[in-house]
């Protein structure tokens, strides 16, 4: 430790080597000095007050007298050591006239923080060449908002524990979304371990086809058990609980109207009213997965590297590893599970074979595809596997100049439609749901939809109905965004 004379001219003479030069030992100023020191770095507080210097110098830390104003404090500073600089003080001219000061002579490498009390003095303060500017009231609003969402999260995961507790003599369903994606599956296995902590008998159930050779992928690798509602239905079950869906009987198979226990979903639920007797929807988080990783978290139960990679997969596939709709929260979830995760098999999952029927289905998006100015809809006519569609939507918003995508196709009794956009203007879910009904949304860059074909399932000519669907879905669609059909 440095010993300063009294005198203080010969304390701003001394040569002081410091690693975090701290000007201004206010009640900021100060706590950060100790939360540094603390962390083992060295320290060298700066301050005008004498009686604070002194009293700093007793409580052992390195504190030299000092105007943070002053152009001469520079010079009598051996900043050669110093790799960070914090003007601390509330006053923010002096704070401003110190960047100014200290920026002429430090070397590029150091970084100049500063406190500042309004907007308008910390865009000054950028101006000036501060690397980091913050405001005090914003900071502890931000703490405390983080402490509220904690809050919050040990509430649902209370709750959550507290409704299974309640059923456990009882068998839940966990039902996910039809034709399910990791997302949704590897939820409804977070839930059901959740469950079986609990002591409460649930099975994961799930209606159509898992088509997608990634989704085929990730099931056969993990070895997840799903049943099947088309086998099953609800026979046996105490309780429902919609996964990754909100609504029964809306891309589900729960018979419309049915009482549900449980609904968590990240999806947006538009304008119905949900109803459940526990309900977590968060249209702000990018995968439903990361909700489960938080309760997970939040109740101390172990994650198998299983459940872990299932979970990770499942926020990397619907934020599109974190470049659509991806909250804070996805990355946190993310890193958490990362170091518990089988990356053998996240390797795999990656690089699938591609089959043949989406390799057809992708050619004949191309060929149909209908441009009218950035949008591209395309339809690929009569398809055996709705997961083929989001690919080829996926695949042809990479075409230049476009900016949204949607294709369409058609089996026995329904129109399957999927949509991919990165235009902010438009809301894909949105624009979907006023096209084609309470059966379509989605999120702001992904969305779908799915049309009963009703009487028109029983029409013969097999190309009519093509063009009646494709005259109806491109109408409907265009209407929706506000662009007239030119009719080609």
């Amino acid at each position: 430790m440095l010993n300063f004379p009294k005198d203080a001219d010969s304390n701003l003479k001394s040569t002081v080597k410091a690693r975090y030069l701290v000007l201004g030992s206010g009640s900021v100023g100060f706590a950060l000095a100790k939360e540094l020191r603390e962390s083992n770095k060295l320290v060298i507080i700066v301050d005008k007050d004498e009686a604070k210097v002194e009293t700093l110098r007793e409580e052992g830390f390195e504190a030299i007298v000092g105007d943070i104003s002053d152009p001469e404090l520079v010079d009598k500073i051996d900043l050669k050591n110093v790799v960070v600089i914090l003007f601390l003080t509330s006053n923010n001219e002096a704070n401003r006239k110190g960047i100014e000061n200290f920026k002429k002579a430090i070397n590029p490498d150091v970084q100049l923080f500063s406190r500042a009390s309004d907007i308008i003095n910390k865009e000054k303060m950028e101006d000036l060449g501060a690397d980091y500017v913050f405001m005090p009231s914003k900071l502890v609003a931000s703490s405390l908002s983080r402490s509220l969402e904690r809050a919050e999260s040990v509430h649902r995961g209370n709750r959550l524990a507290r409704w299974l507790k309640g059923i456990r003599d009882k068998k839940l369903a966990i039902v996910i979304h039809d034709n399910p994606d990791p997302d949704a599956i590897s939820s409804g296995l977070a839930l059901k371990e959740i469950a079986k902590s609990i002591g409460v008998e649930a099975n994961i159930l799930y209606h159509g086809r898992i088509g997608h050779q990634e989704n085929k992928a990730f099931v056969n690798l993990l070895g997840i058990d799903l049943g099947k509602m088309e086998e099953n239905g609800l026979k046996g079950f105490d309780e429902i609980a919609l996964i990754d869906c909100s609504v029964p009987g809306v891309n589900n198979m729960v018979p419309p109207n049915s009482f549900v226990g449980i609904v968590i979903d990240h999806h947006p639920p538009g304008e119905t009213e949900i109803k459940a007797e526990y309900i977590d929807i968060r249209p702000n988080f990018g995968a439903t997965a990361t909700i489960m990783t938080k309760y997970l978290q939040q109740l101390n139960i172990n994650i198998s590297k299983t459940l872990a990679t299932a979970l990770l997969y499942g926020i990397r596939t619907d934020t599109q590893d974190f470049k659509r709709k991806t909250d804070p929260a996805d990355l946190s979830a993310a890193s958490y599970l990362y170091p518990l995760s089988n990356h053998g098999i996240l390797d795999q999952l990656e690089q699938p074979s591609m089959a043949i029927e989406t390799l057809e289905v992708l050619g004949e998006a191309i060929r149909n595809r209908q441009v009218l100015g950035s949008y591209l809809l395309s339809n690929v006519g009569n398809i055996r596997d709705r997961d083929t569609l989001p690919q080829a939507a996926d695949y042809l918003l990479s075409l230049e100049g476009i900016s949204t995508t949607v294709v369409f196709g058609v089996t026995e009794d329904r129109i399957y439609i999927s949509g991919r956009s990165n235009d902010i203007r438009i809301n894909l879910g949105e624009v979907m749901r006023q096209a084609f009904g309470e059966d379509a949304g989605g999120h702001a860059n992904a969305a779908g939809a799915q049309i009963p074909l009703g009487v028109f399932s029983a029409t013969k000519d097999r190309q009519t109905l093509l063009r009646l669907v494709n005259e109806a879905v491109v109408k409907r669609f265009l209407s929706a965004v506000g662009v007239e059909s030119t009719g080609e």
